[in-house]
């Protein structure tokens, strides 16, 4: 290459390494990669290539080298003793001559190959080196100012770090309702190095929003005097957290409501009006049960298990609470039974003693783990879980509206 050309070369490879922030050494890999691709294209199976680019001496070759053979087999990477005299006077049998490549002769199809191969480089190396400073923020809770709002779509752009960042409109909650120049907090939940759009996934549907606020307001969870065991979510209608302390003397749910309910009413404010059932985390699974069914009053709890296939609990309660342990749409059960991770089953205990309840809870869980093996001579298709799961909880609505019938009936 010559003076000029080589010169300019450099002064760009600095211009682009000080304007776009890319480490040089990170650069000239990836122009040396585009270069070897270039030459390939032009040259053919070209095996040994060398690509020298040292910005110091603002030295620029590239080359290939040939083993010198007395019979060519390989065109590509062979080379008679005669043609490799005419390149270095003291060239033998079995060495290799290097052949110096003039940019030129590269061509244009090739040029244009490794000029796209060199800004594909340099827009993964800003992308890596954005990713490097945003990648603590995730896991936690982060403030961001609303730049642009997306009349088509309904997504959010907001900035981070100069780069822009979308809560997309499945991630927002159903009532959220933003301006430009709004501060809002959202969630990073991950990184997203391989998509061509936003760097870092935010959302405020997501469970960890709500514990992420909860650990802003309360100074315990910070500390790591209050834990949250476990979280369950319905995005912008309800949720319900486990919490738990090792300490006795401190209430782990007290302090997650705060004095006169402060902290608490911050995070509601905060998710629109978004209900939250706080609950003591147990590992005791049946009271763990009754705890996450609030604010119904649970009078028996029966837990049975097949290991591999099935685990559900099973739970008496008067009748007059059986419309608050399934909840509106059965959403108080639900979520009860993704904080406890596995089944409930409601059921009316009015009458009943304890023992008369677990003969009910174990035909009832005979009969479900039946519905799995049944019916195989006869070659009938077996139903899943989740369609079983279906089955019953329709049920259980259906008892649900019977009842507000019957109450609605009674006044």
């Amino acid at each position: 290459m010559k003076a000029k050309q080589t010169k300019e070369f450099f002064d760009a490879l600095n211009y682009i390494t000080t304007e776009k922030g890319v480490q040089p050494d990170s650069l000239i890999k990836k122009l040396e990669n585009a270069i070897i691709l270039a030459v390939k294209k032009q040259y053919g199976k070209v095996e040994k290539i060398d690509v020298v680019i040292d910005p110091k001496k603002l030295n620029f070759n590239v080359s290939f080298s040939k083993l010198i053979v007395q019979n060519i087999k390989n065109p590509a990477n062979e080379i008679l003793l005669e043609d490799a005299l005419k390149i270095r006077s003291d060239a033998k049998l079995g060495e290799y001559v290097k052949i110096y490549v003039d940019a030129k002769k590269i061509g244009r199809l090739a040029a244009q190959a490794a000029k796209q191969q060199i800004m594909q480089g340099i827009r993964e190396i800003e992308r890596e080196n954005v990713i490097e400073k945003i990648g603590d923020k995730i896991g936690r809770i982060l403030t961001v100012k609303v730049e642009m709002l997306d009349p088509v779509f309904g997504n959010v752009i907001f900035k981070i770090d100069d780069s822009e960042v979308i809560l997309f409109k499945n991630q927002q909650l159903i009532n959220d309702n933003f301006s430009v120049g709004d501060l809002v907090k959202v969630y990073a939940i991950e990184l997203d190095s391989s998509s061509s759009g936003s760097l870092i996934k935010i959302s405020r549907t997501h469970p960890n929003f709500v514990k992420g606020l909860f650990e802003l307001e309360v100074p315990e969870i910070e500390e790591g005097k209050v834990k949250i065991n476990k979280v369950a979510r319905q995005a912008g209608i309800r949720t319900k957290i486990a919490v738990s302390c090792e300490d006795e003397n401190i209430d782990a749910v007290g302090c997650c409501i705060g004095s006169k309910g402060t902290r608490i009413e911050s995070v509601v404010e905060e998710l629109n009006g978004e209900k939250i059932d706080i609950i003591n985390y147990s590992e005791d699974e049946k009271e763990f049960v009754k705890a996450a069914l609030a604010p119904a009053e649970v009078k028996f709890v029966e837990i049975k298990e097949v290991k591999g296939l099935e685990k559900v609990a099973y739970v008496g309660v008067l009748s007059s609470q059986i419309s608050l342990a399934i909840g509106a749409s059965g959403l108080n059960v639900k979520l009860a039974a993704m904080l406890v991770g596995f089944k409930i089953d409601v059921n009316s205990s009015d009458g009943l003693s304890k023992e008369e309840f677990k003969k009910i809870a174990q035909k009832k869980f005979d009969e479900r783990i039946n519905k799995y093996t049944q019916n195989a001579e006869e070659k009938k298709e077996l139903k899943t879980k989740e369609e079983i799961d279906e089955e019953e909880d329709i049920h259980a609505l259906e008892v649900e509206k019977m009842l507000r019938e019957a109450e609605k009936n009674a006044k």
